[in-house]
């Protein structure tokens, strides 16, 4: 009986570190995100530290693999995975199941050992979740190339900023976001309802400015967070599904506070004076590139934003933006569509 301890130890061990290998592959090559990768690197070596408490000698005498009756056995489909997020989903169900076995075995006769496998199991379900949601916000956020904010003031009917919502997105718009400053949220709510709806039946991303609750509440795709709202790890316990958060920096070290929050998309500026943000200093395209280089190795999309204009975008284009946030330059046009569209030609030429 001990022997086949040994060998229920030595087969999960086994399933759970090669398990964590993928999901940290997938996160490193698939996601490119190094704070997930980290966390499933640093998994995996605690299991390893774990399985360092008990005796090596005995767990190699156990192993057996000609005679292991499960060797071979095969369930229909069992190895099919149609993409690498499969593949991950699939790791982290080994990966559990693994730790299950290892705490129920090894508490036979340690259940000190038994408890640390316990705990990195449910640490597992965590990492699961992240690896998660992150992968489906970034594969919804990473075709955005032109952003569009829309902005309600108190004296704003709710019409023409649906009005403003349809030609953006007509005009080409990936991503609409409804800023609405000094609004009773009844009344924003009731737009943001409307808002969402015509962004869902054009294929647009939604977004709300700085609610997260109204966000959630609206069924928005996502919420834009500035640099003093609720931060990304309290929105998250909000949503209700899968969500595209964004978040708003002006400077190198709130770009190193936005990546370890792990957003879909970080807002880099504002590269010029804008009426948007009148008492914040523009950052420059010097910003733009340096940001640009360090959030691609962290898997997080950008768009530039902050008085960007189509006499100036090219040179925000060419500093290293891909993704490019408008207002003014566009909804404070006559022909809100047709400057949509004129922006999102310079971008597509600028990435052909």
């Amino acid at each position: 009986m001990e022997r086949a301890i040994y060998r229920i130890i030595d087969a999960n061990f086994n399933r759970a570190r090669e398990a964590a290998r993928v999901m940290e592959e997938y996160c490193r090559f698939a996601l490119a995100s190094t704070a997930l990768s980290s966390r499933a690197k640093e998994l995996r070596h605690r299991l390893s530290r774990a399985v360092d408490r008990l005796d090596a000698r005995m767990l190699a005498a156990a192993r057996d693999c000609d005679s292991d009756v499960g060797r071979g056995m095969r369930v229909g489909d069992q190895m099919v995975r149609r993409s690498l997020a499969d593949c991950s989903t699939a790791a982290a169900k080994r990966l559990t199941e693994a730790l299950r076995a290892l705490a129920e075995t090894v508490g036979v006769f340690d259940p000190e050992l038994a408890a640390l496998f316990e705990a990195l199991r449910f640490d597992a379900y965590t990492l699961e979740k992240d690896i998660a949601l992150t992968a489906i916000a970034a594969e919804r956020f990473k075709a955005v190339r032109l952003y569009v904010l829309i902005t309600m003031g108190p004296d704003d009917p709710p019409g023409r900023i649906l009005d403003l919502a349809v030609q953006c997105a007509d005009g080409g718009a990936d991503c609409l976001q409804l800023r609405a400053k000094g609004i009773a949220d009844d009344r924003l709510f009731a737009l943001a309802q409307d808002f969402v709806k015509v962004c869902t039946e054009r294929n647009v991303i939604s977004i709300i400015n700085d609610r997260t609750d109204i966000a959630v509440v609206a069924a928005a795709d996502g919420v834009h967070l500035g640099q003093n709202d609720l931060g990304i790890a309290q929105a998250r316990k909000l949503q209700k599904k899968p969500m595209i958060f964004g978040i708003s920096t002006h400077s190198i070290d709130q770009l190193d506070g936005a990546i370890e929050q792990t957003p879909a998309y970080v807002a880099v500026g504002p590269v010029f004076p804008t009426a948007t943000k009148p008492n914040e200093p523009c950052v420059g395209l010097e910003y733009v590139a340096a940001a640009t280089k360090k959030l691609k190795p962290a898997g997080i999309a950008h768009v530039a934003i902050g008085g960007i204009t189509l006499d100036n975008v090219d040179t925000v284009l060419h500093a290293g933006a891909r993704a490019i946030a408008v207002c003014a330059a566009v909804t404070a046009q006559g022909d809100p569509a047709g400057h949509c569209q004129r922006f999102k030609d310079k971008i597509t030429a600028e990435y052909a």
